[in-house]
């Protein structure tokens, strides 16, 4: 520990604070907090008056346990100028011895007469006043002290615990001047030991009172001449002749702990697993010096052994409390019973008067003691139960919301928590210190004035919750009345918190991972007794179990919002304009986290259209890259022009090729590797309203007619994708102008509170409505279909088909007879010309004729030849030969190779697709560029020499 108060630097930086300077970083938090509390409160360095009590117990337990210690200090420290202090729970000092009996004639009365309070709100920072506040070691040195009259000493001091109840019961103080305060690490040593000296005998005493109590007990069941006996110890004799194991025995011990805590003269029967009864008597006990307690006697009927029966079940929770009735009564000890019953009456006489047998002392205690101990017994229950209830959920506010709902009422009556608003949204926490978000105000009434839920808090750096976060301890503020920081916050705010009787406080930080995530705030109002040590020590448990559980739900928010955020930048955000079909989607990730639900709208050659949905199996980052990989791959196979069971057959090679692959990865990883999918791939074509479809493990789609009928067509399943070597089958629907397919993901009709029968039933009653508007569709489905929490995620793909009208489109039959390319020309210029479109005659002629030149010269049998108007001019030019022409680049000698480099030149796109009969060469002409492209062309061929 360094020395802060050595040389004139702390001096000047304890003059920079009391002049308003900004000192944080130069002096430790403990020592800031108390100097601001001390300005807070109003003390003056220079007048820091102590109030003197002249009605201190100079022989209490206290004192009595220490005197001993501080003796054998006083020797430690013969010779020294060290100043040695005893002071209650208060401050007040109870004792003082001198290393050197000139330094108690050399100090001041307030350093040596006993009796004067050092509690910091009466003399600011000292070591006294801020061990009691800290609860902890304390050191101050020189001008670390607030007071100007303590500039030149160093003190260390420690609380000191009554091991039973874990309450300060006073402080050991340790003064010497500054200059000796580099053995501080031996003195620190030192005054451990001390108080734990003191702290044993204080237990000593609660042990030397039970045992006259046990004398007491003793000697007065002489005079009633029991029938069973107690060992020297006081532990039960003659039980375990009557059959009662360690389990029973335990069930006894909380109910006598309840007994001795209640301080009353009671009878309970307490009925243990199996059916068997035992009375449990409480007596109240009084020894010679005037201690009284209470010892618990078990009672047996006559001749009663109450071994197991061998059917008993096992005890299935708790015992009621002592003296609270049964809501029926107890079985008798032939039945078999799940839990040990107590039932309360009116006590009487052991013996022969009631028929029972005395069996033996089970316990004797003060009811103090007793009370110890059931309150440790309901705080184990606490945390025990604690670890169900907290983190429950993956939801960061909701699992803050588990966190006060347990500690209400049985640790607090109002619980407020404020979190850094970065860990709401899943991200690194922040520094919270410098913005906190009230995320949760609960207690066991509504109306005390907290700043409420939703806001941001602005705390100062005085208050319990700060000073928790800064020091990442918690805060214990026994008496709010007087907790000067937390009423600065704002003193008006704070007088009506008071004034609904909340008078004590713990204040707890969040951490998870050694970072901060927030502070919980824990208020009393309804038990008179202040929070203590152990109130605060159950408190910090509390918290930092909720601390992992709620650092938990951020980590999976974050990543939850970046697999969603990855995953909806995988999904299409629009669609290409086309004219075969009017569409509208939606896409909802499930309550449990994004999965691998995809779809597509994908235009294809001659104005036809594709429609994909799949379905990626699992949730989570993985599940969302495959999905990005697999739509991909989906748009990369379109481009050939494959038939829907040919695309499937693509894919399904890819994903059995990306399991091999990462299953060799994760082998040496311990994952599966196993990706799993499903795919539904339609397509859709206006000039003949035929909608070719195949599906590879996917729900079926559903079919709208125009007027409103709804079918589930009966596609062949095929297997799902990834499995490999089997085949997919397709199948062909006319679907006429106006209706609607609608295509969607498991995850819409698979809910564990129905069957898929039903879902299916309940989507076409949803869907048969004529004359609906896709996005009316989507919605309509949303509402009535979709599951309330859905376990899986859901895409839904709904497209309205339009028809392309047969005045748009222009067919005509050819031989393979060069001759009729002049024909096929003038046909062609005469229907452009019918349909406005003169200004690309020339562009369109030249593609025509070299397809058609292409398709005479390299294809065979009949030639067709097919125009479609849409959004782009198509030029078409089918044989019956499966030859696919390729683009090469022609070197200068060569006579032939530009025929498809002009026609890439001229057309917008072109390629090849293959059918039954052979296979389809197509252009697209852009109608909105046309002249651009002659000029192209026209630049192309100008250069050509003359002959």
């Amino acid at each position: 520990m360094g020395v802060v108060g050595v040389g004139s630097g702390p001096a000047r930086v304890r003059e920079q604070f009391l002049r308003g300077g900004t000192v944080e970083g130069a002096v430790r938090s403990p020592i800031l907090s108390s100097w601001q509390r001390s300005q807070e409160l109003g003390l003056s360095p220079d007048a820091c008056d102590l109030p003197y009590r002249p009605d201190i117990d100079l022989e209490g337990r206290l004192v009595s346990a220490a005197r001993p210690v501080l003796d054998r200090l006083e020797a430690r420290f013969a010779g020294m100028n060290m100043n040695v202090a005893l002071a209650d729970g208060h401050g007040a000092v109870l004792q003082r011895r001198f290393g050197s009996p000139a330094m108690a004639r050399q100090l001041a009365a307030i350093q040596s007469v006993p009796g004067f309070v050092f509690a910091e709100q009466f003399a600011g920072t000292n070591g006294i006043g801020l061990a009691l506040a800290e609860r902890q070691l304390i050191n101050v040195y020189g001008a670390e002290h607030f007071a100007e009259r303590a500039q030149t000493n160093a003190c260390s001091a420690i609380p000191v615990r009554d091991p039973l109840s874990g309450r300060i019961e006073g402080i050991l103080c340790f003064g010497y001047p500054l200059a000796d305060a580099e053995a501080d690490a031996e003195l620190n040593l030192l005054i451990r030991r001390a108080a734990g000296a003191i702290e044993r005998r204080l237990l000593k005493q609660s042990s030397a009172r039970e045992r006259a109590l046990l004398q007491a007990y003793l000697g007065a069941r002489q005079h009633r001449a029991p029938a069973g006996g107690t060992g020297a110890d006081g532990q039960p004799a003659g039980l375990g002749a009557r059959g009662l194991d360690r389990r029973d025995e335990t069930i006894l011990k909380e109910q006598a702990a309840g007994l001795i805590s209640a301080a009353q003269r009671a009878a309970v029967d307490v009925w243990l697993p199996g059916g068997r009864q035992v009375t449990l008597l409480s007596h109240p006990v009084t020894s010679p010096s005037g201690v009284e307690g209470v010892a618990i006697e078990a009672v047996f009927a006559p001749g009663q052994r109450l071994a197991v029966p061998v059917d008993a079940e096992a005890p299935g929770g708790p015992a009621q409390q002592p003296g609270a009735p049964t809501d029926r009564p107890p079985r008798s000890p032939d039945g078999v019973t799940g839990r040990p019953v107590t039932t309360a009456r009116t006590p009487g006489t052991t013996g022969d008067a009631t028929g029972r047998e005395p069996g033996g002392l089970i316990m004797v205690g003060e009811p103090e003691v007793g009370r110890y101990a059931v309150a440790a017994r309901r705080r184990l229950e606490l945390l025990s139960e604690a670890s169900t209830r907290i983190g429950t959920t993956l939801d960061v506010a909701g699992t803050a919301r588990e966190l006060a709902e347990m500690a209400v009422p049985r640790l607090a009556d109002y619980v407020t928590i404020d979190l850094s608003p970065t860990v709401l949204r899943g991200e690194e926490p922040s520094d919270p210190r410098t913005g906190l978000h009230r995320t949760v105000v609960h207690g066991f009434r509504a109306d005390c004035p907290f700043y409420p839920a939703g806001e941001r808090v602005e705390l100062r750096s005085t208050t319990p919750q700060l000073r928790a976060l800064a020091d990442g301890q918690p805060v214990l503020e026994p008496e709010l009345s007087s907790a000067a920081g937390w009423i600065a916050q704002n003193p008006e705010h704070a007088r009506s918190i008071l004034d609904h009787g909340v008078h004590s406080l713990v204040a707890v930080p969040l951490l998870a991972r050694g970072i901060a995530l927030g502070v919980a705030s824990f208020y009393r109002s309804r038990d008179p007794a202040p929070y203590g040590d152990d109130d605060r020590s159950l408190a910090l448990e509390l918290a930092t179990r909720a601390a992992i559980c709620i650092d938990n739900a951020r980590r999976y928010t974050r990543e939850h919002a970046m697999v969603l955020a990855l995953q909806r930048s995988l999904l299409p955000h629009s669609f290409p304009e086309q004219n075969a079909v009017e569409v509208a989607h939606r896409y909802m990730p499930a309550a449990s986290g994004v999965g691998g639900d995809w779809f597509d709208v994908i235009p294809l050659s001659s104005a036809r259209v594709a429609l994909v949905v799949g379905d990626v199996v699992g949730h989570g980052l993985h599940a969302a890259a495959t999905m990005g990989r697999l739509r991909t791959a989906a748009r990369n196979f379109a481009e050939l022009d494959l038939a829907p069971d040919e695309l499937l057959t693509h894919l399904d090679n890819l994903v059995g090729r990306l399991d091999r692959d990462e299953g060799f990865e994760d082998a040496s990883a311990g994952g599966t590797g196993i990706i799993g999918a499903t795919c539904l791939y339609a397509i859709y074509d206006p000039t003949s309203q035929q909608c070719v479809m195949a599906r590879a493990g996917h729900p079926p789609p559903a079919l709208v007619a125009p007027d409103g009928s709804v079918t589930f067509p009966d596609l062949p399943a095929g297997p799902p994708l990834g499995l490999g070597g089997l085949p997919f089958e397709t199948a062909a629907f006319h679907l006429p102008e106006g209706s609607q397919l609608v295509l969607y993901t498991d995850g819409l009709v698979a809910d564990r509170r129905r069957d898929l029968d039903t879902a299916l039933d309940q989507l076409g009653r949803v869907l048969a409505r004529p004359n609906r508007a896709p996005e009316d569709t989507c919605d309509a489905v949303c509402h009535s279909v979709v599951p309330l929490h859905p376990t899986d995620d859901i895409a839904l793909l709904v497209a309205r088909t339009h028809a392309l009208p047969p005045g748009r489109i222009a067919t005509w039959e050819l031989p393979a007879d060069p001759s009729r390319v002049r024909d096929i020309r003038a046909a062609v210029t005469r229907r452009l010309s019918e349909w406005g479109l003169d200004e690309v005659v020339h562009a369109t002629q030249l593609l025509l004729s070299e397809l058609v030149t292409n398709a005479i010269r390299y294809g065979s049998g009949p030639i067709q030849v097919r125009l479609l108007h849409d959004r782009t001019l198509t030029c078409e030019v089918a044989d019956t030969s499966s030859t696919a022409p390729h683009l090469r680049r022609a070197a200068t000698t060569d006579e032939g190779g530009r025929g498809l480099f002009l026609v890439a030149q001229l057309a917008q796109t072109w390629g090849t697709r293959y059918t039954a009969d052979g296979k389809v060469i197509w252009a697209e002409c852009a109608l909105d560029a046309t002249s651009g492209r002659s000029d192209a062309a026209e630049s192309y061929l100008h250069d050509i020499p003359a002959i």
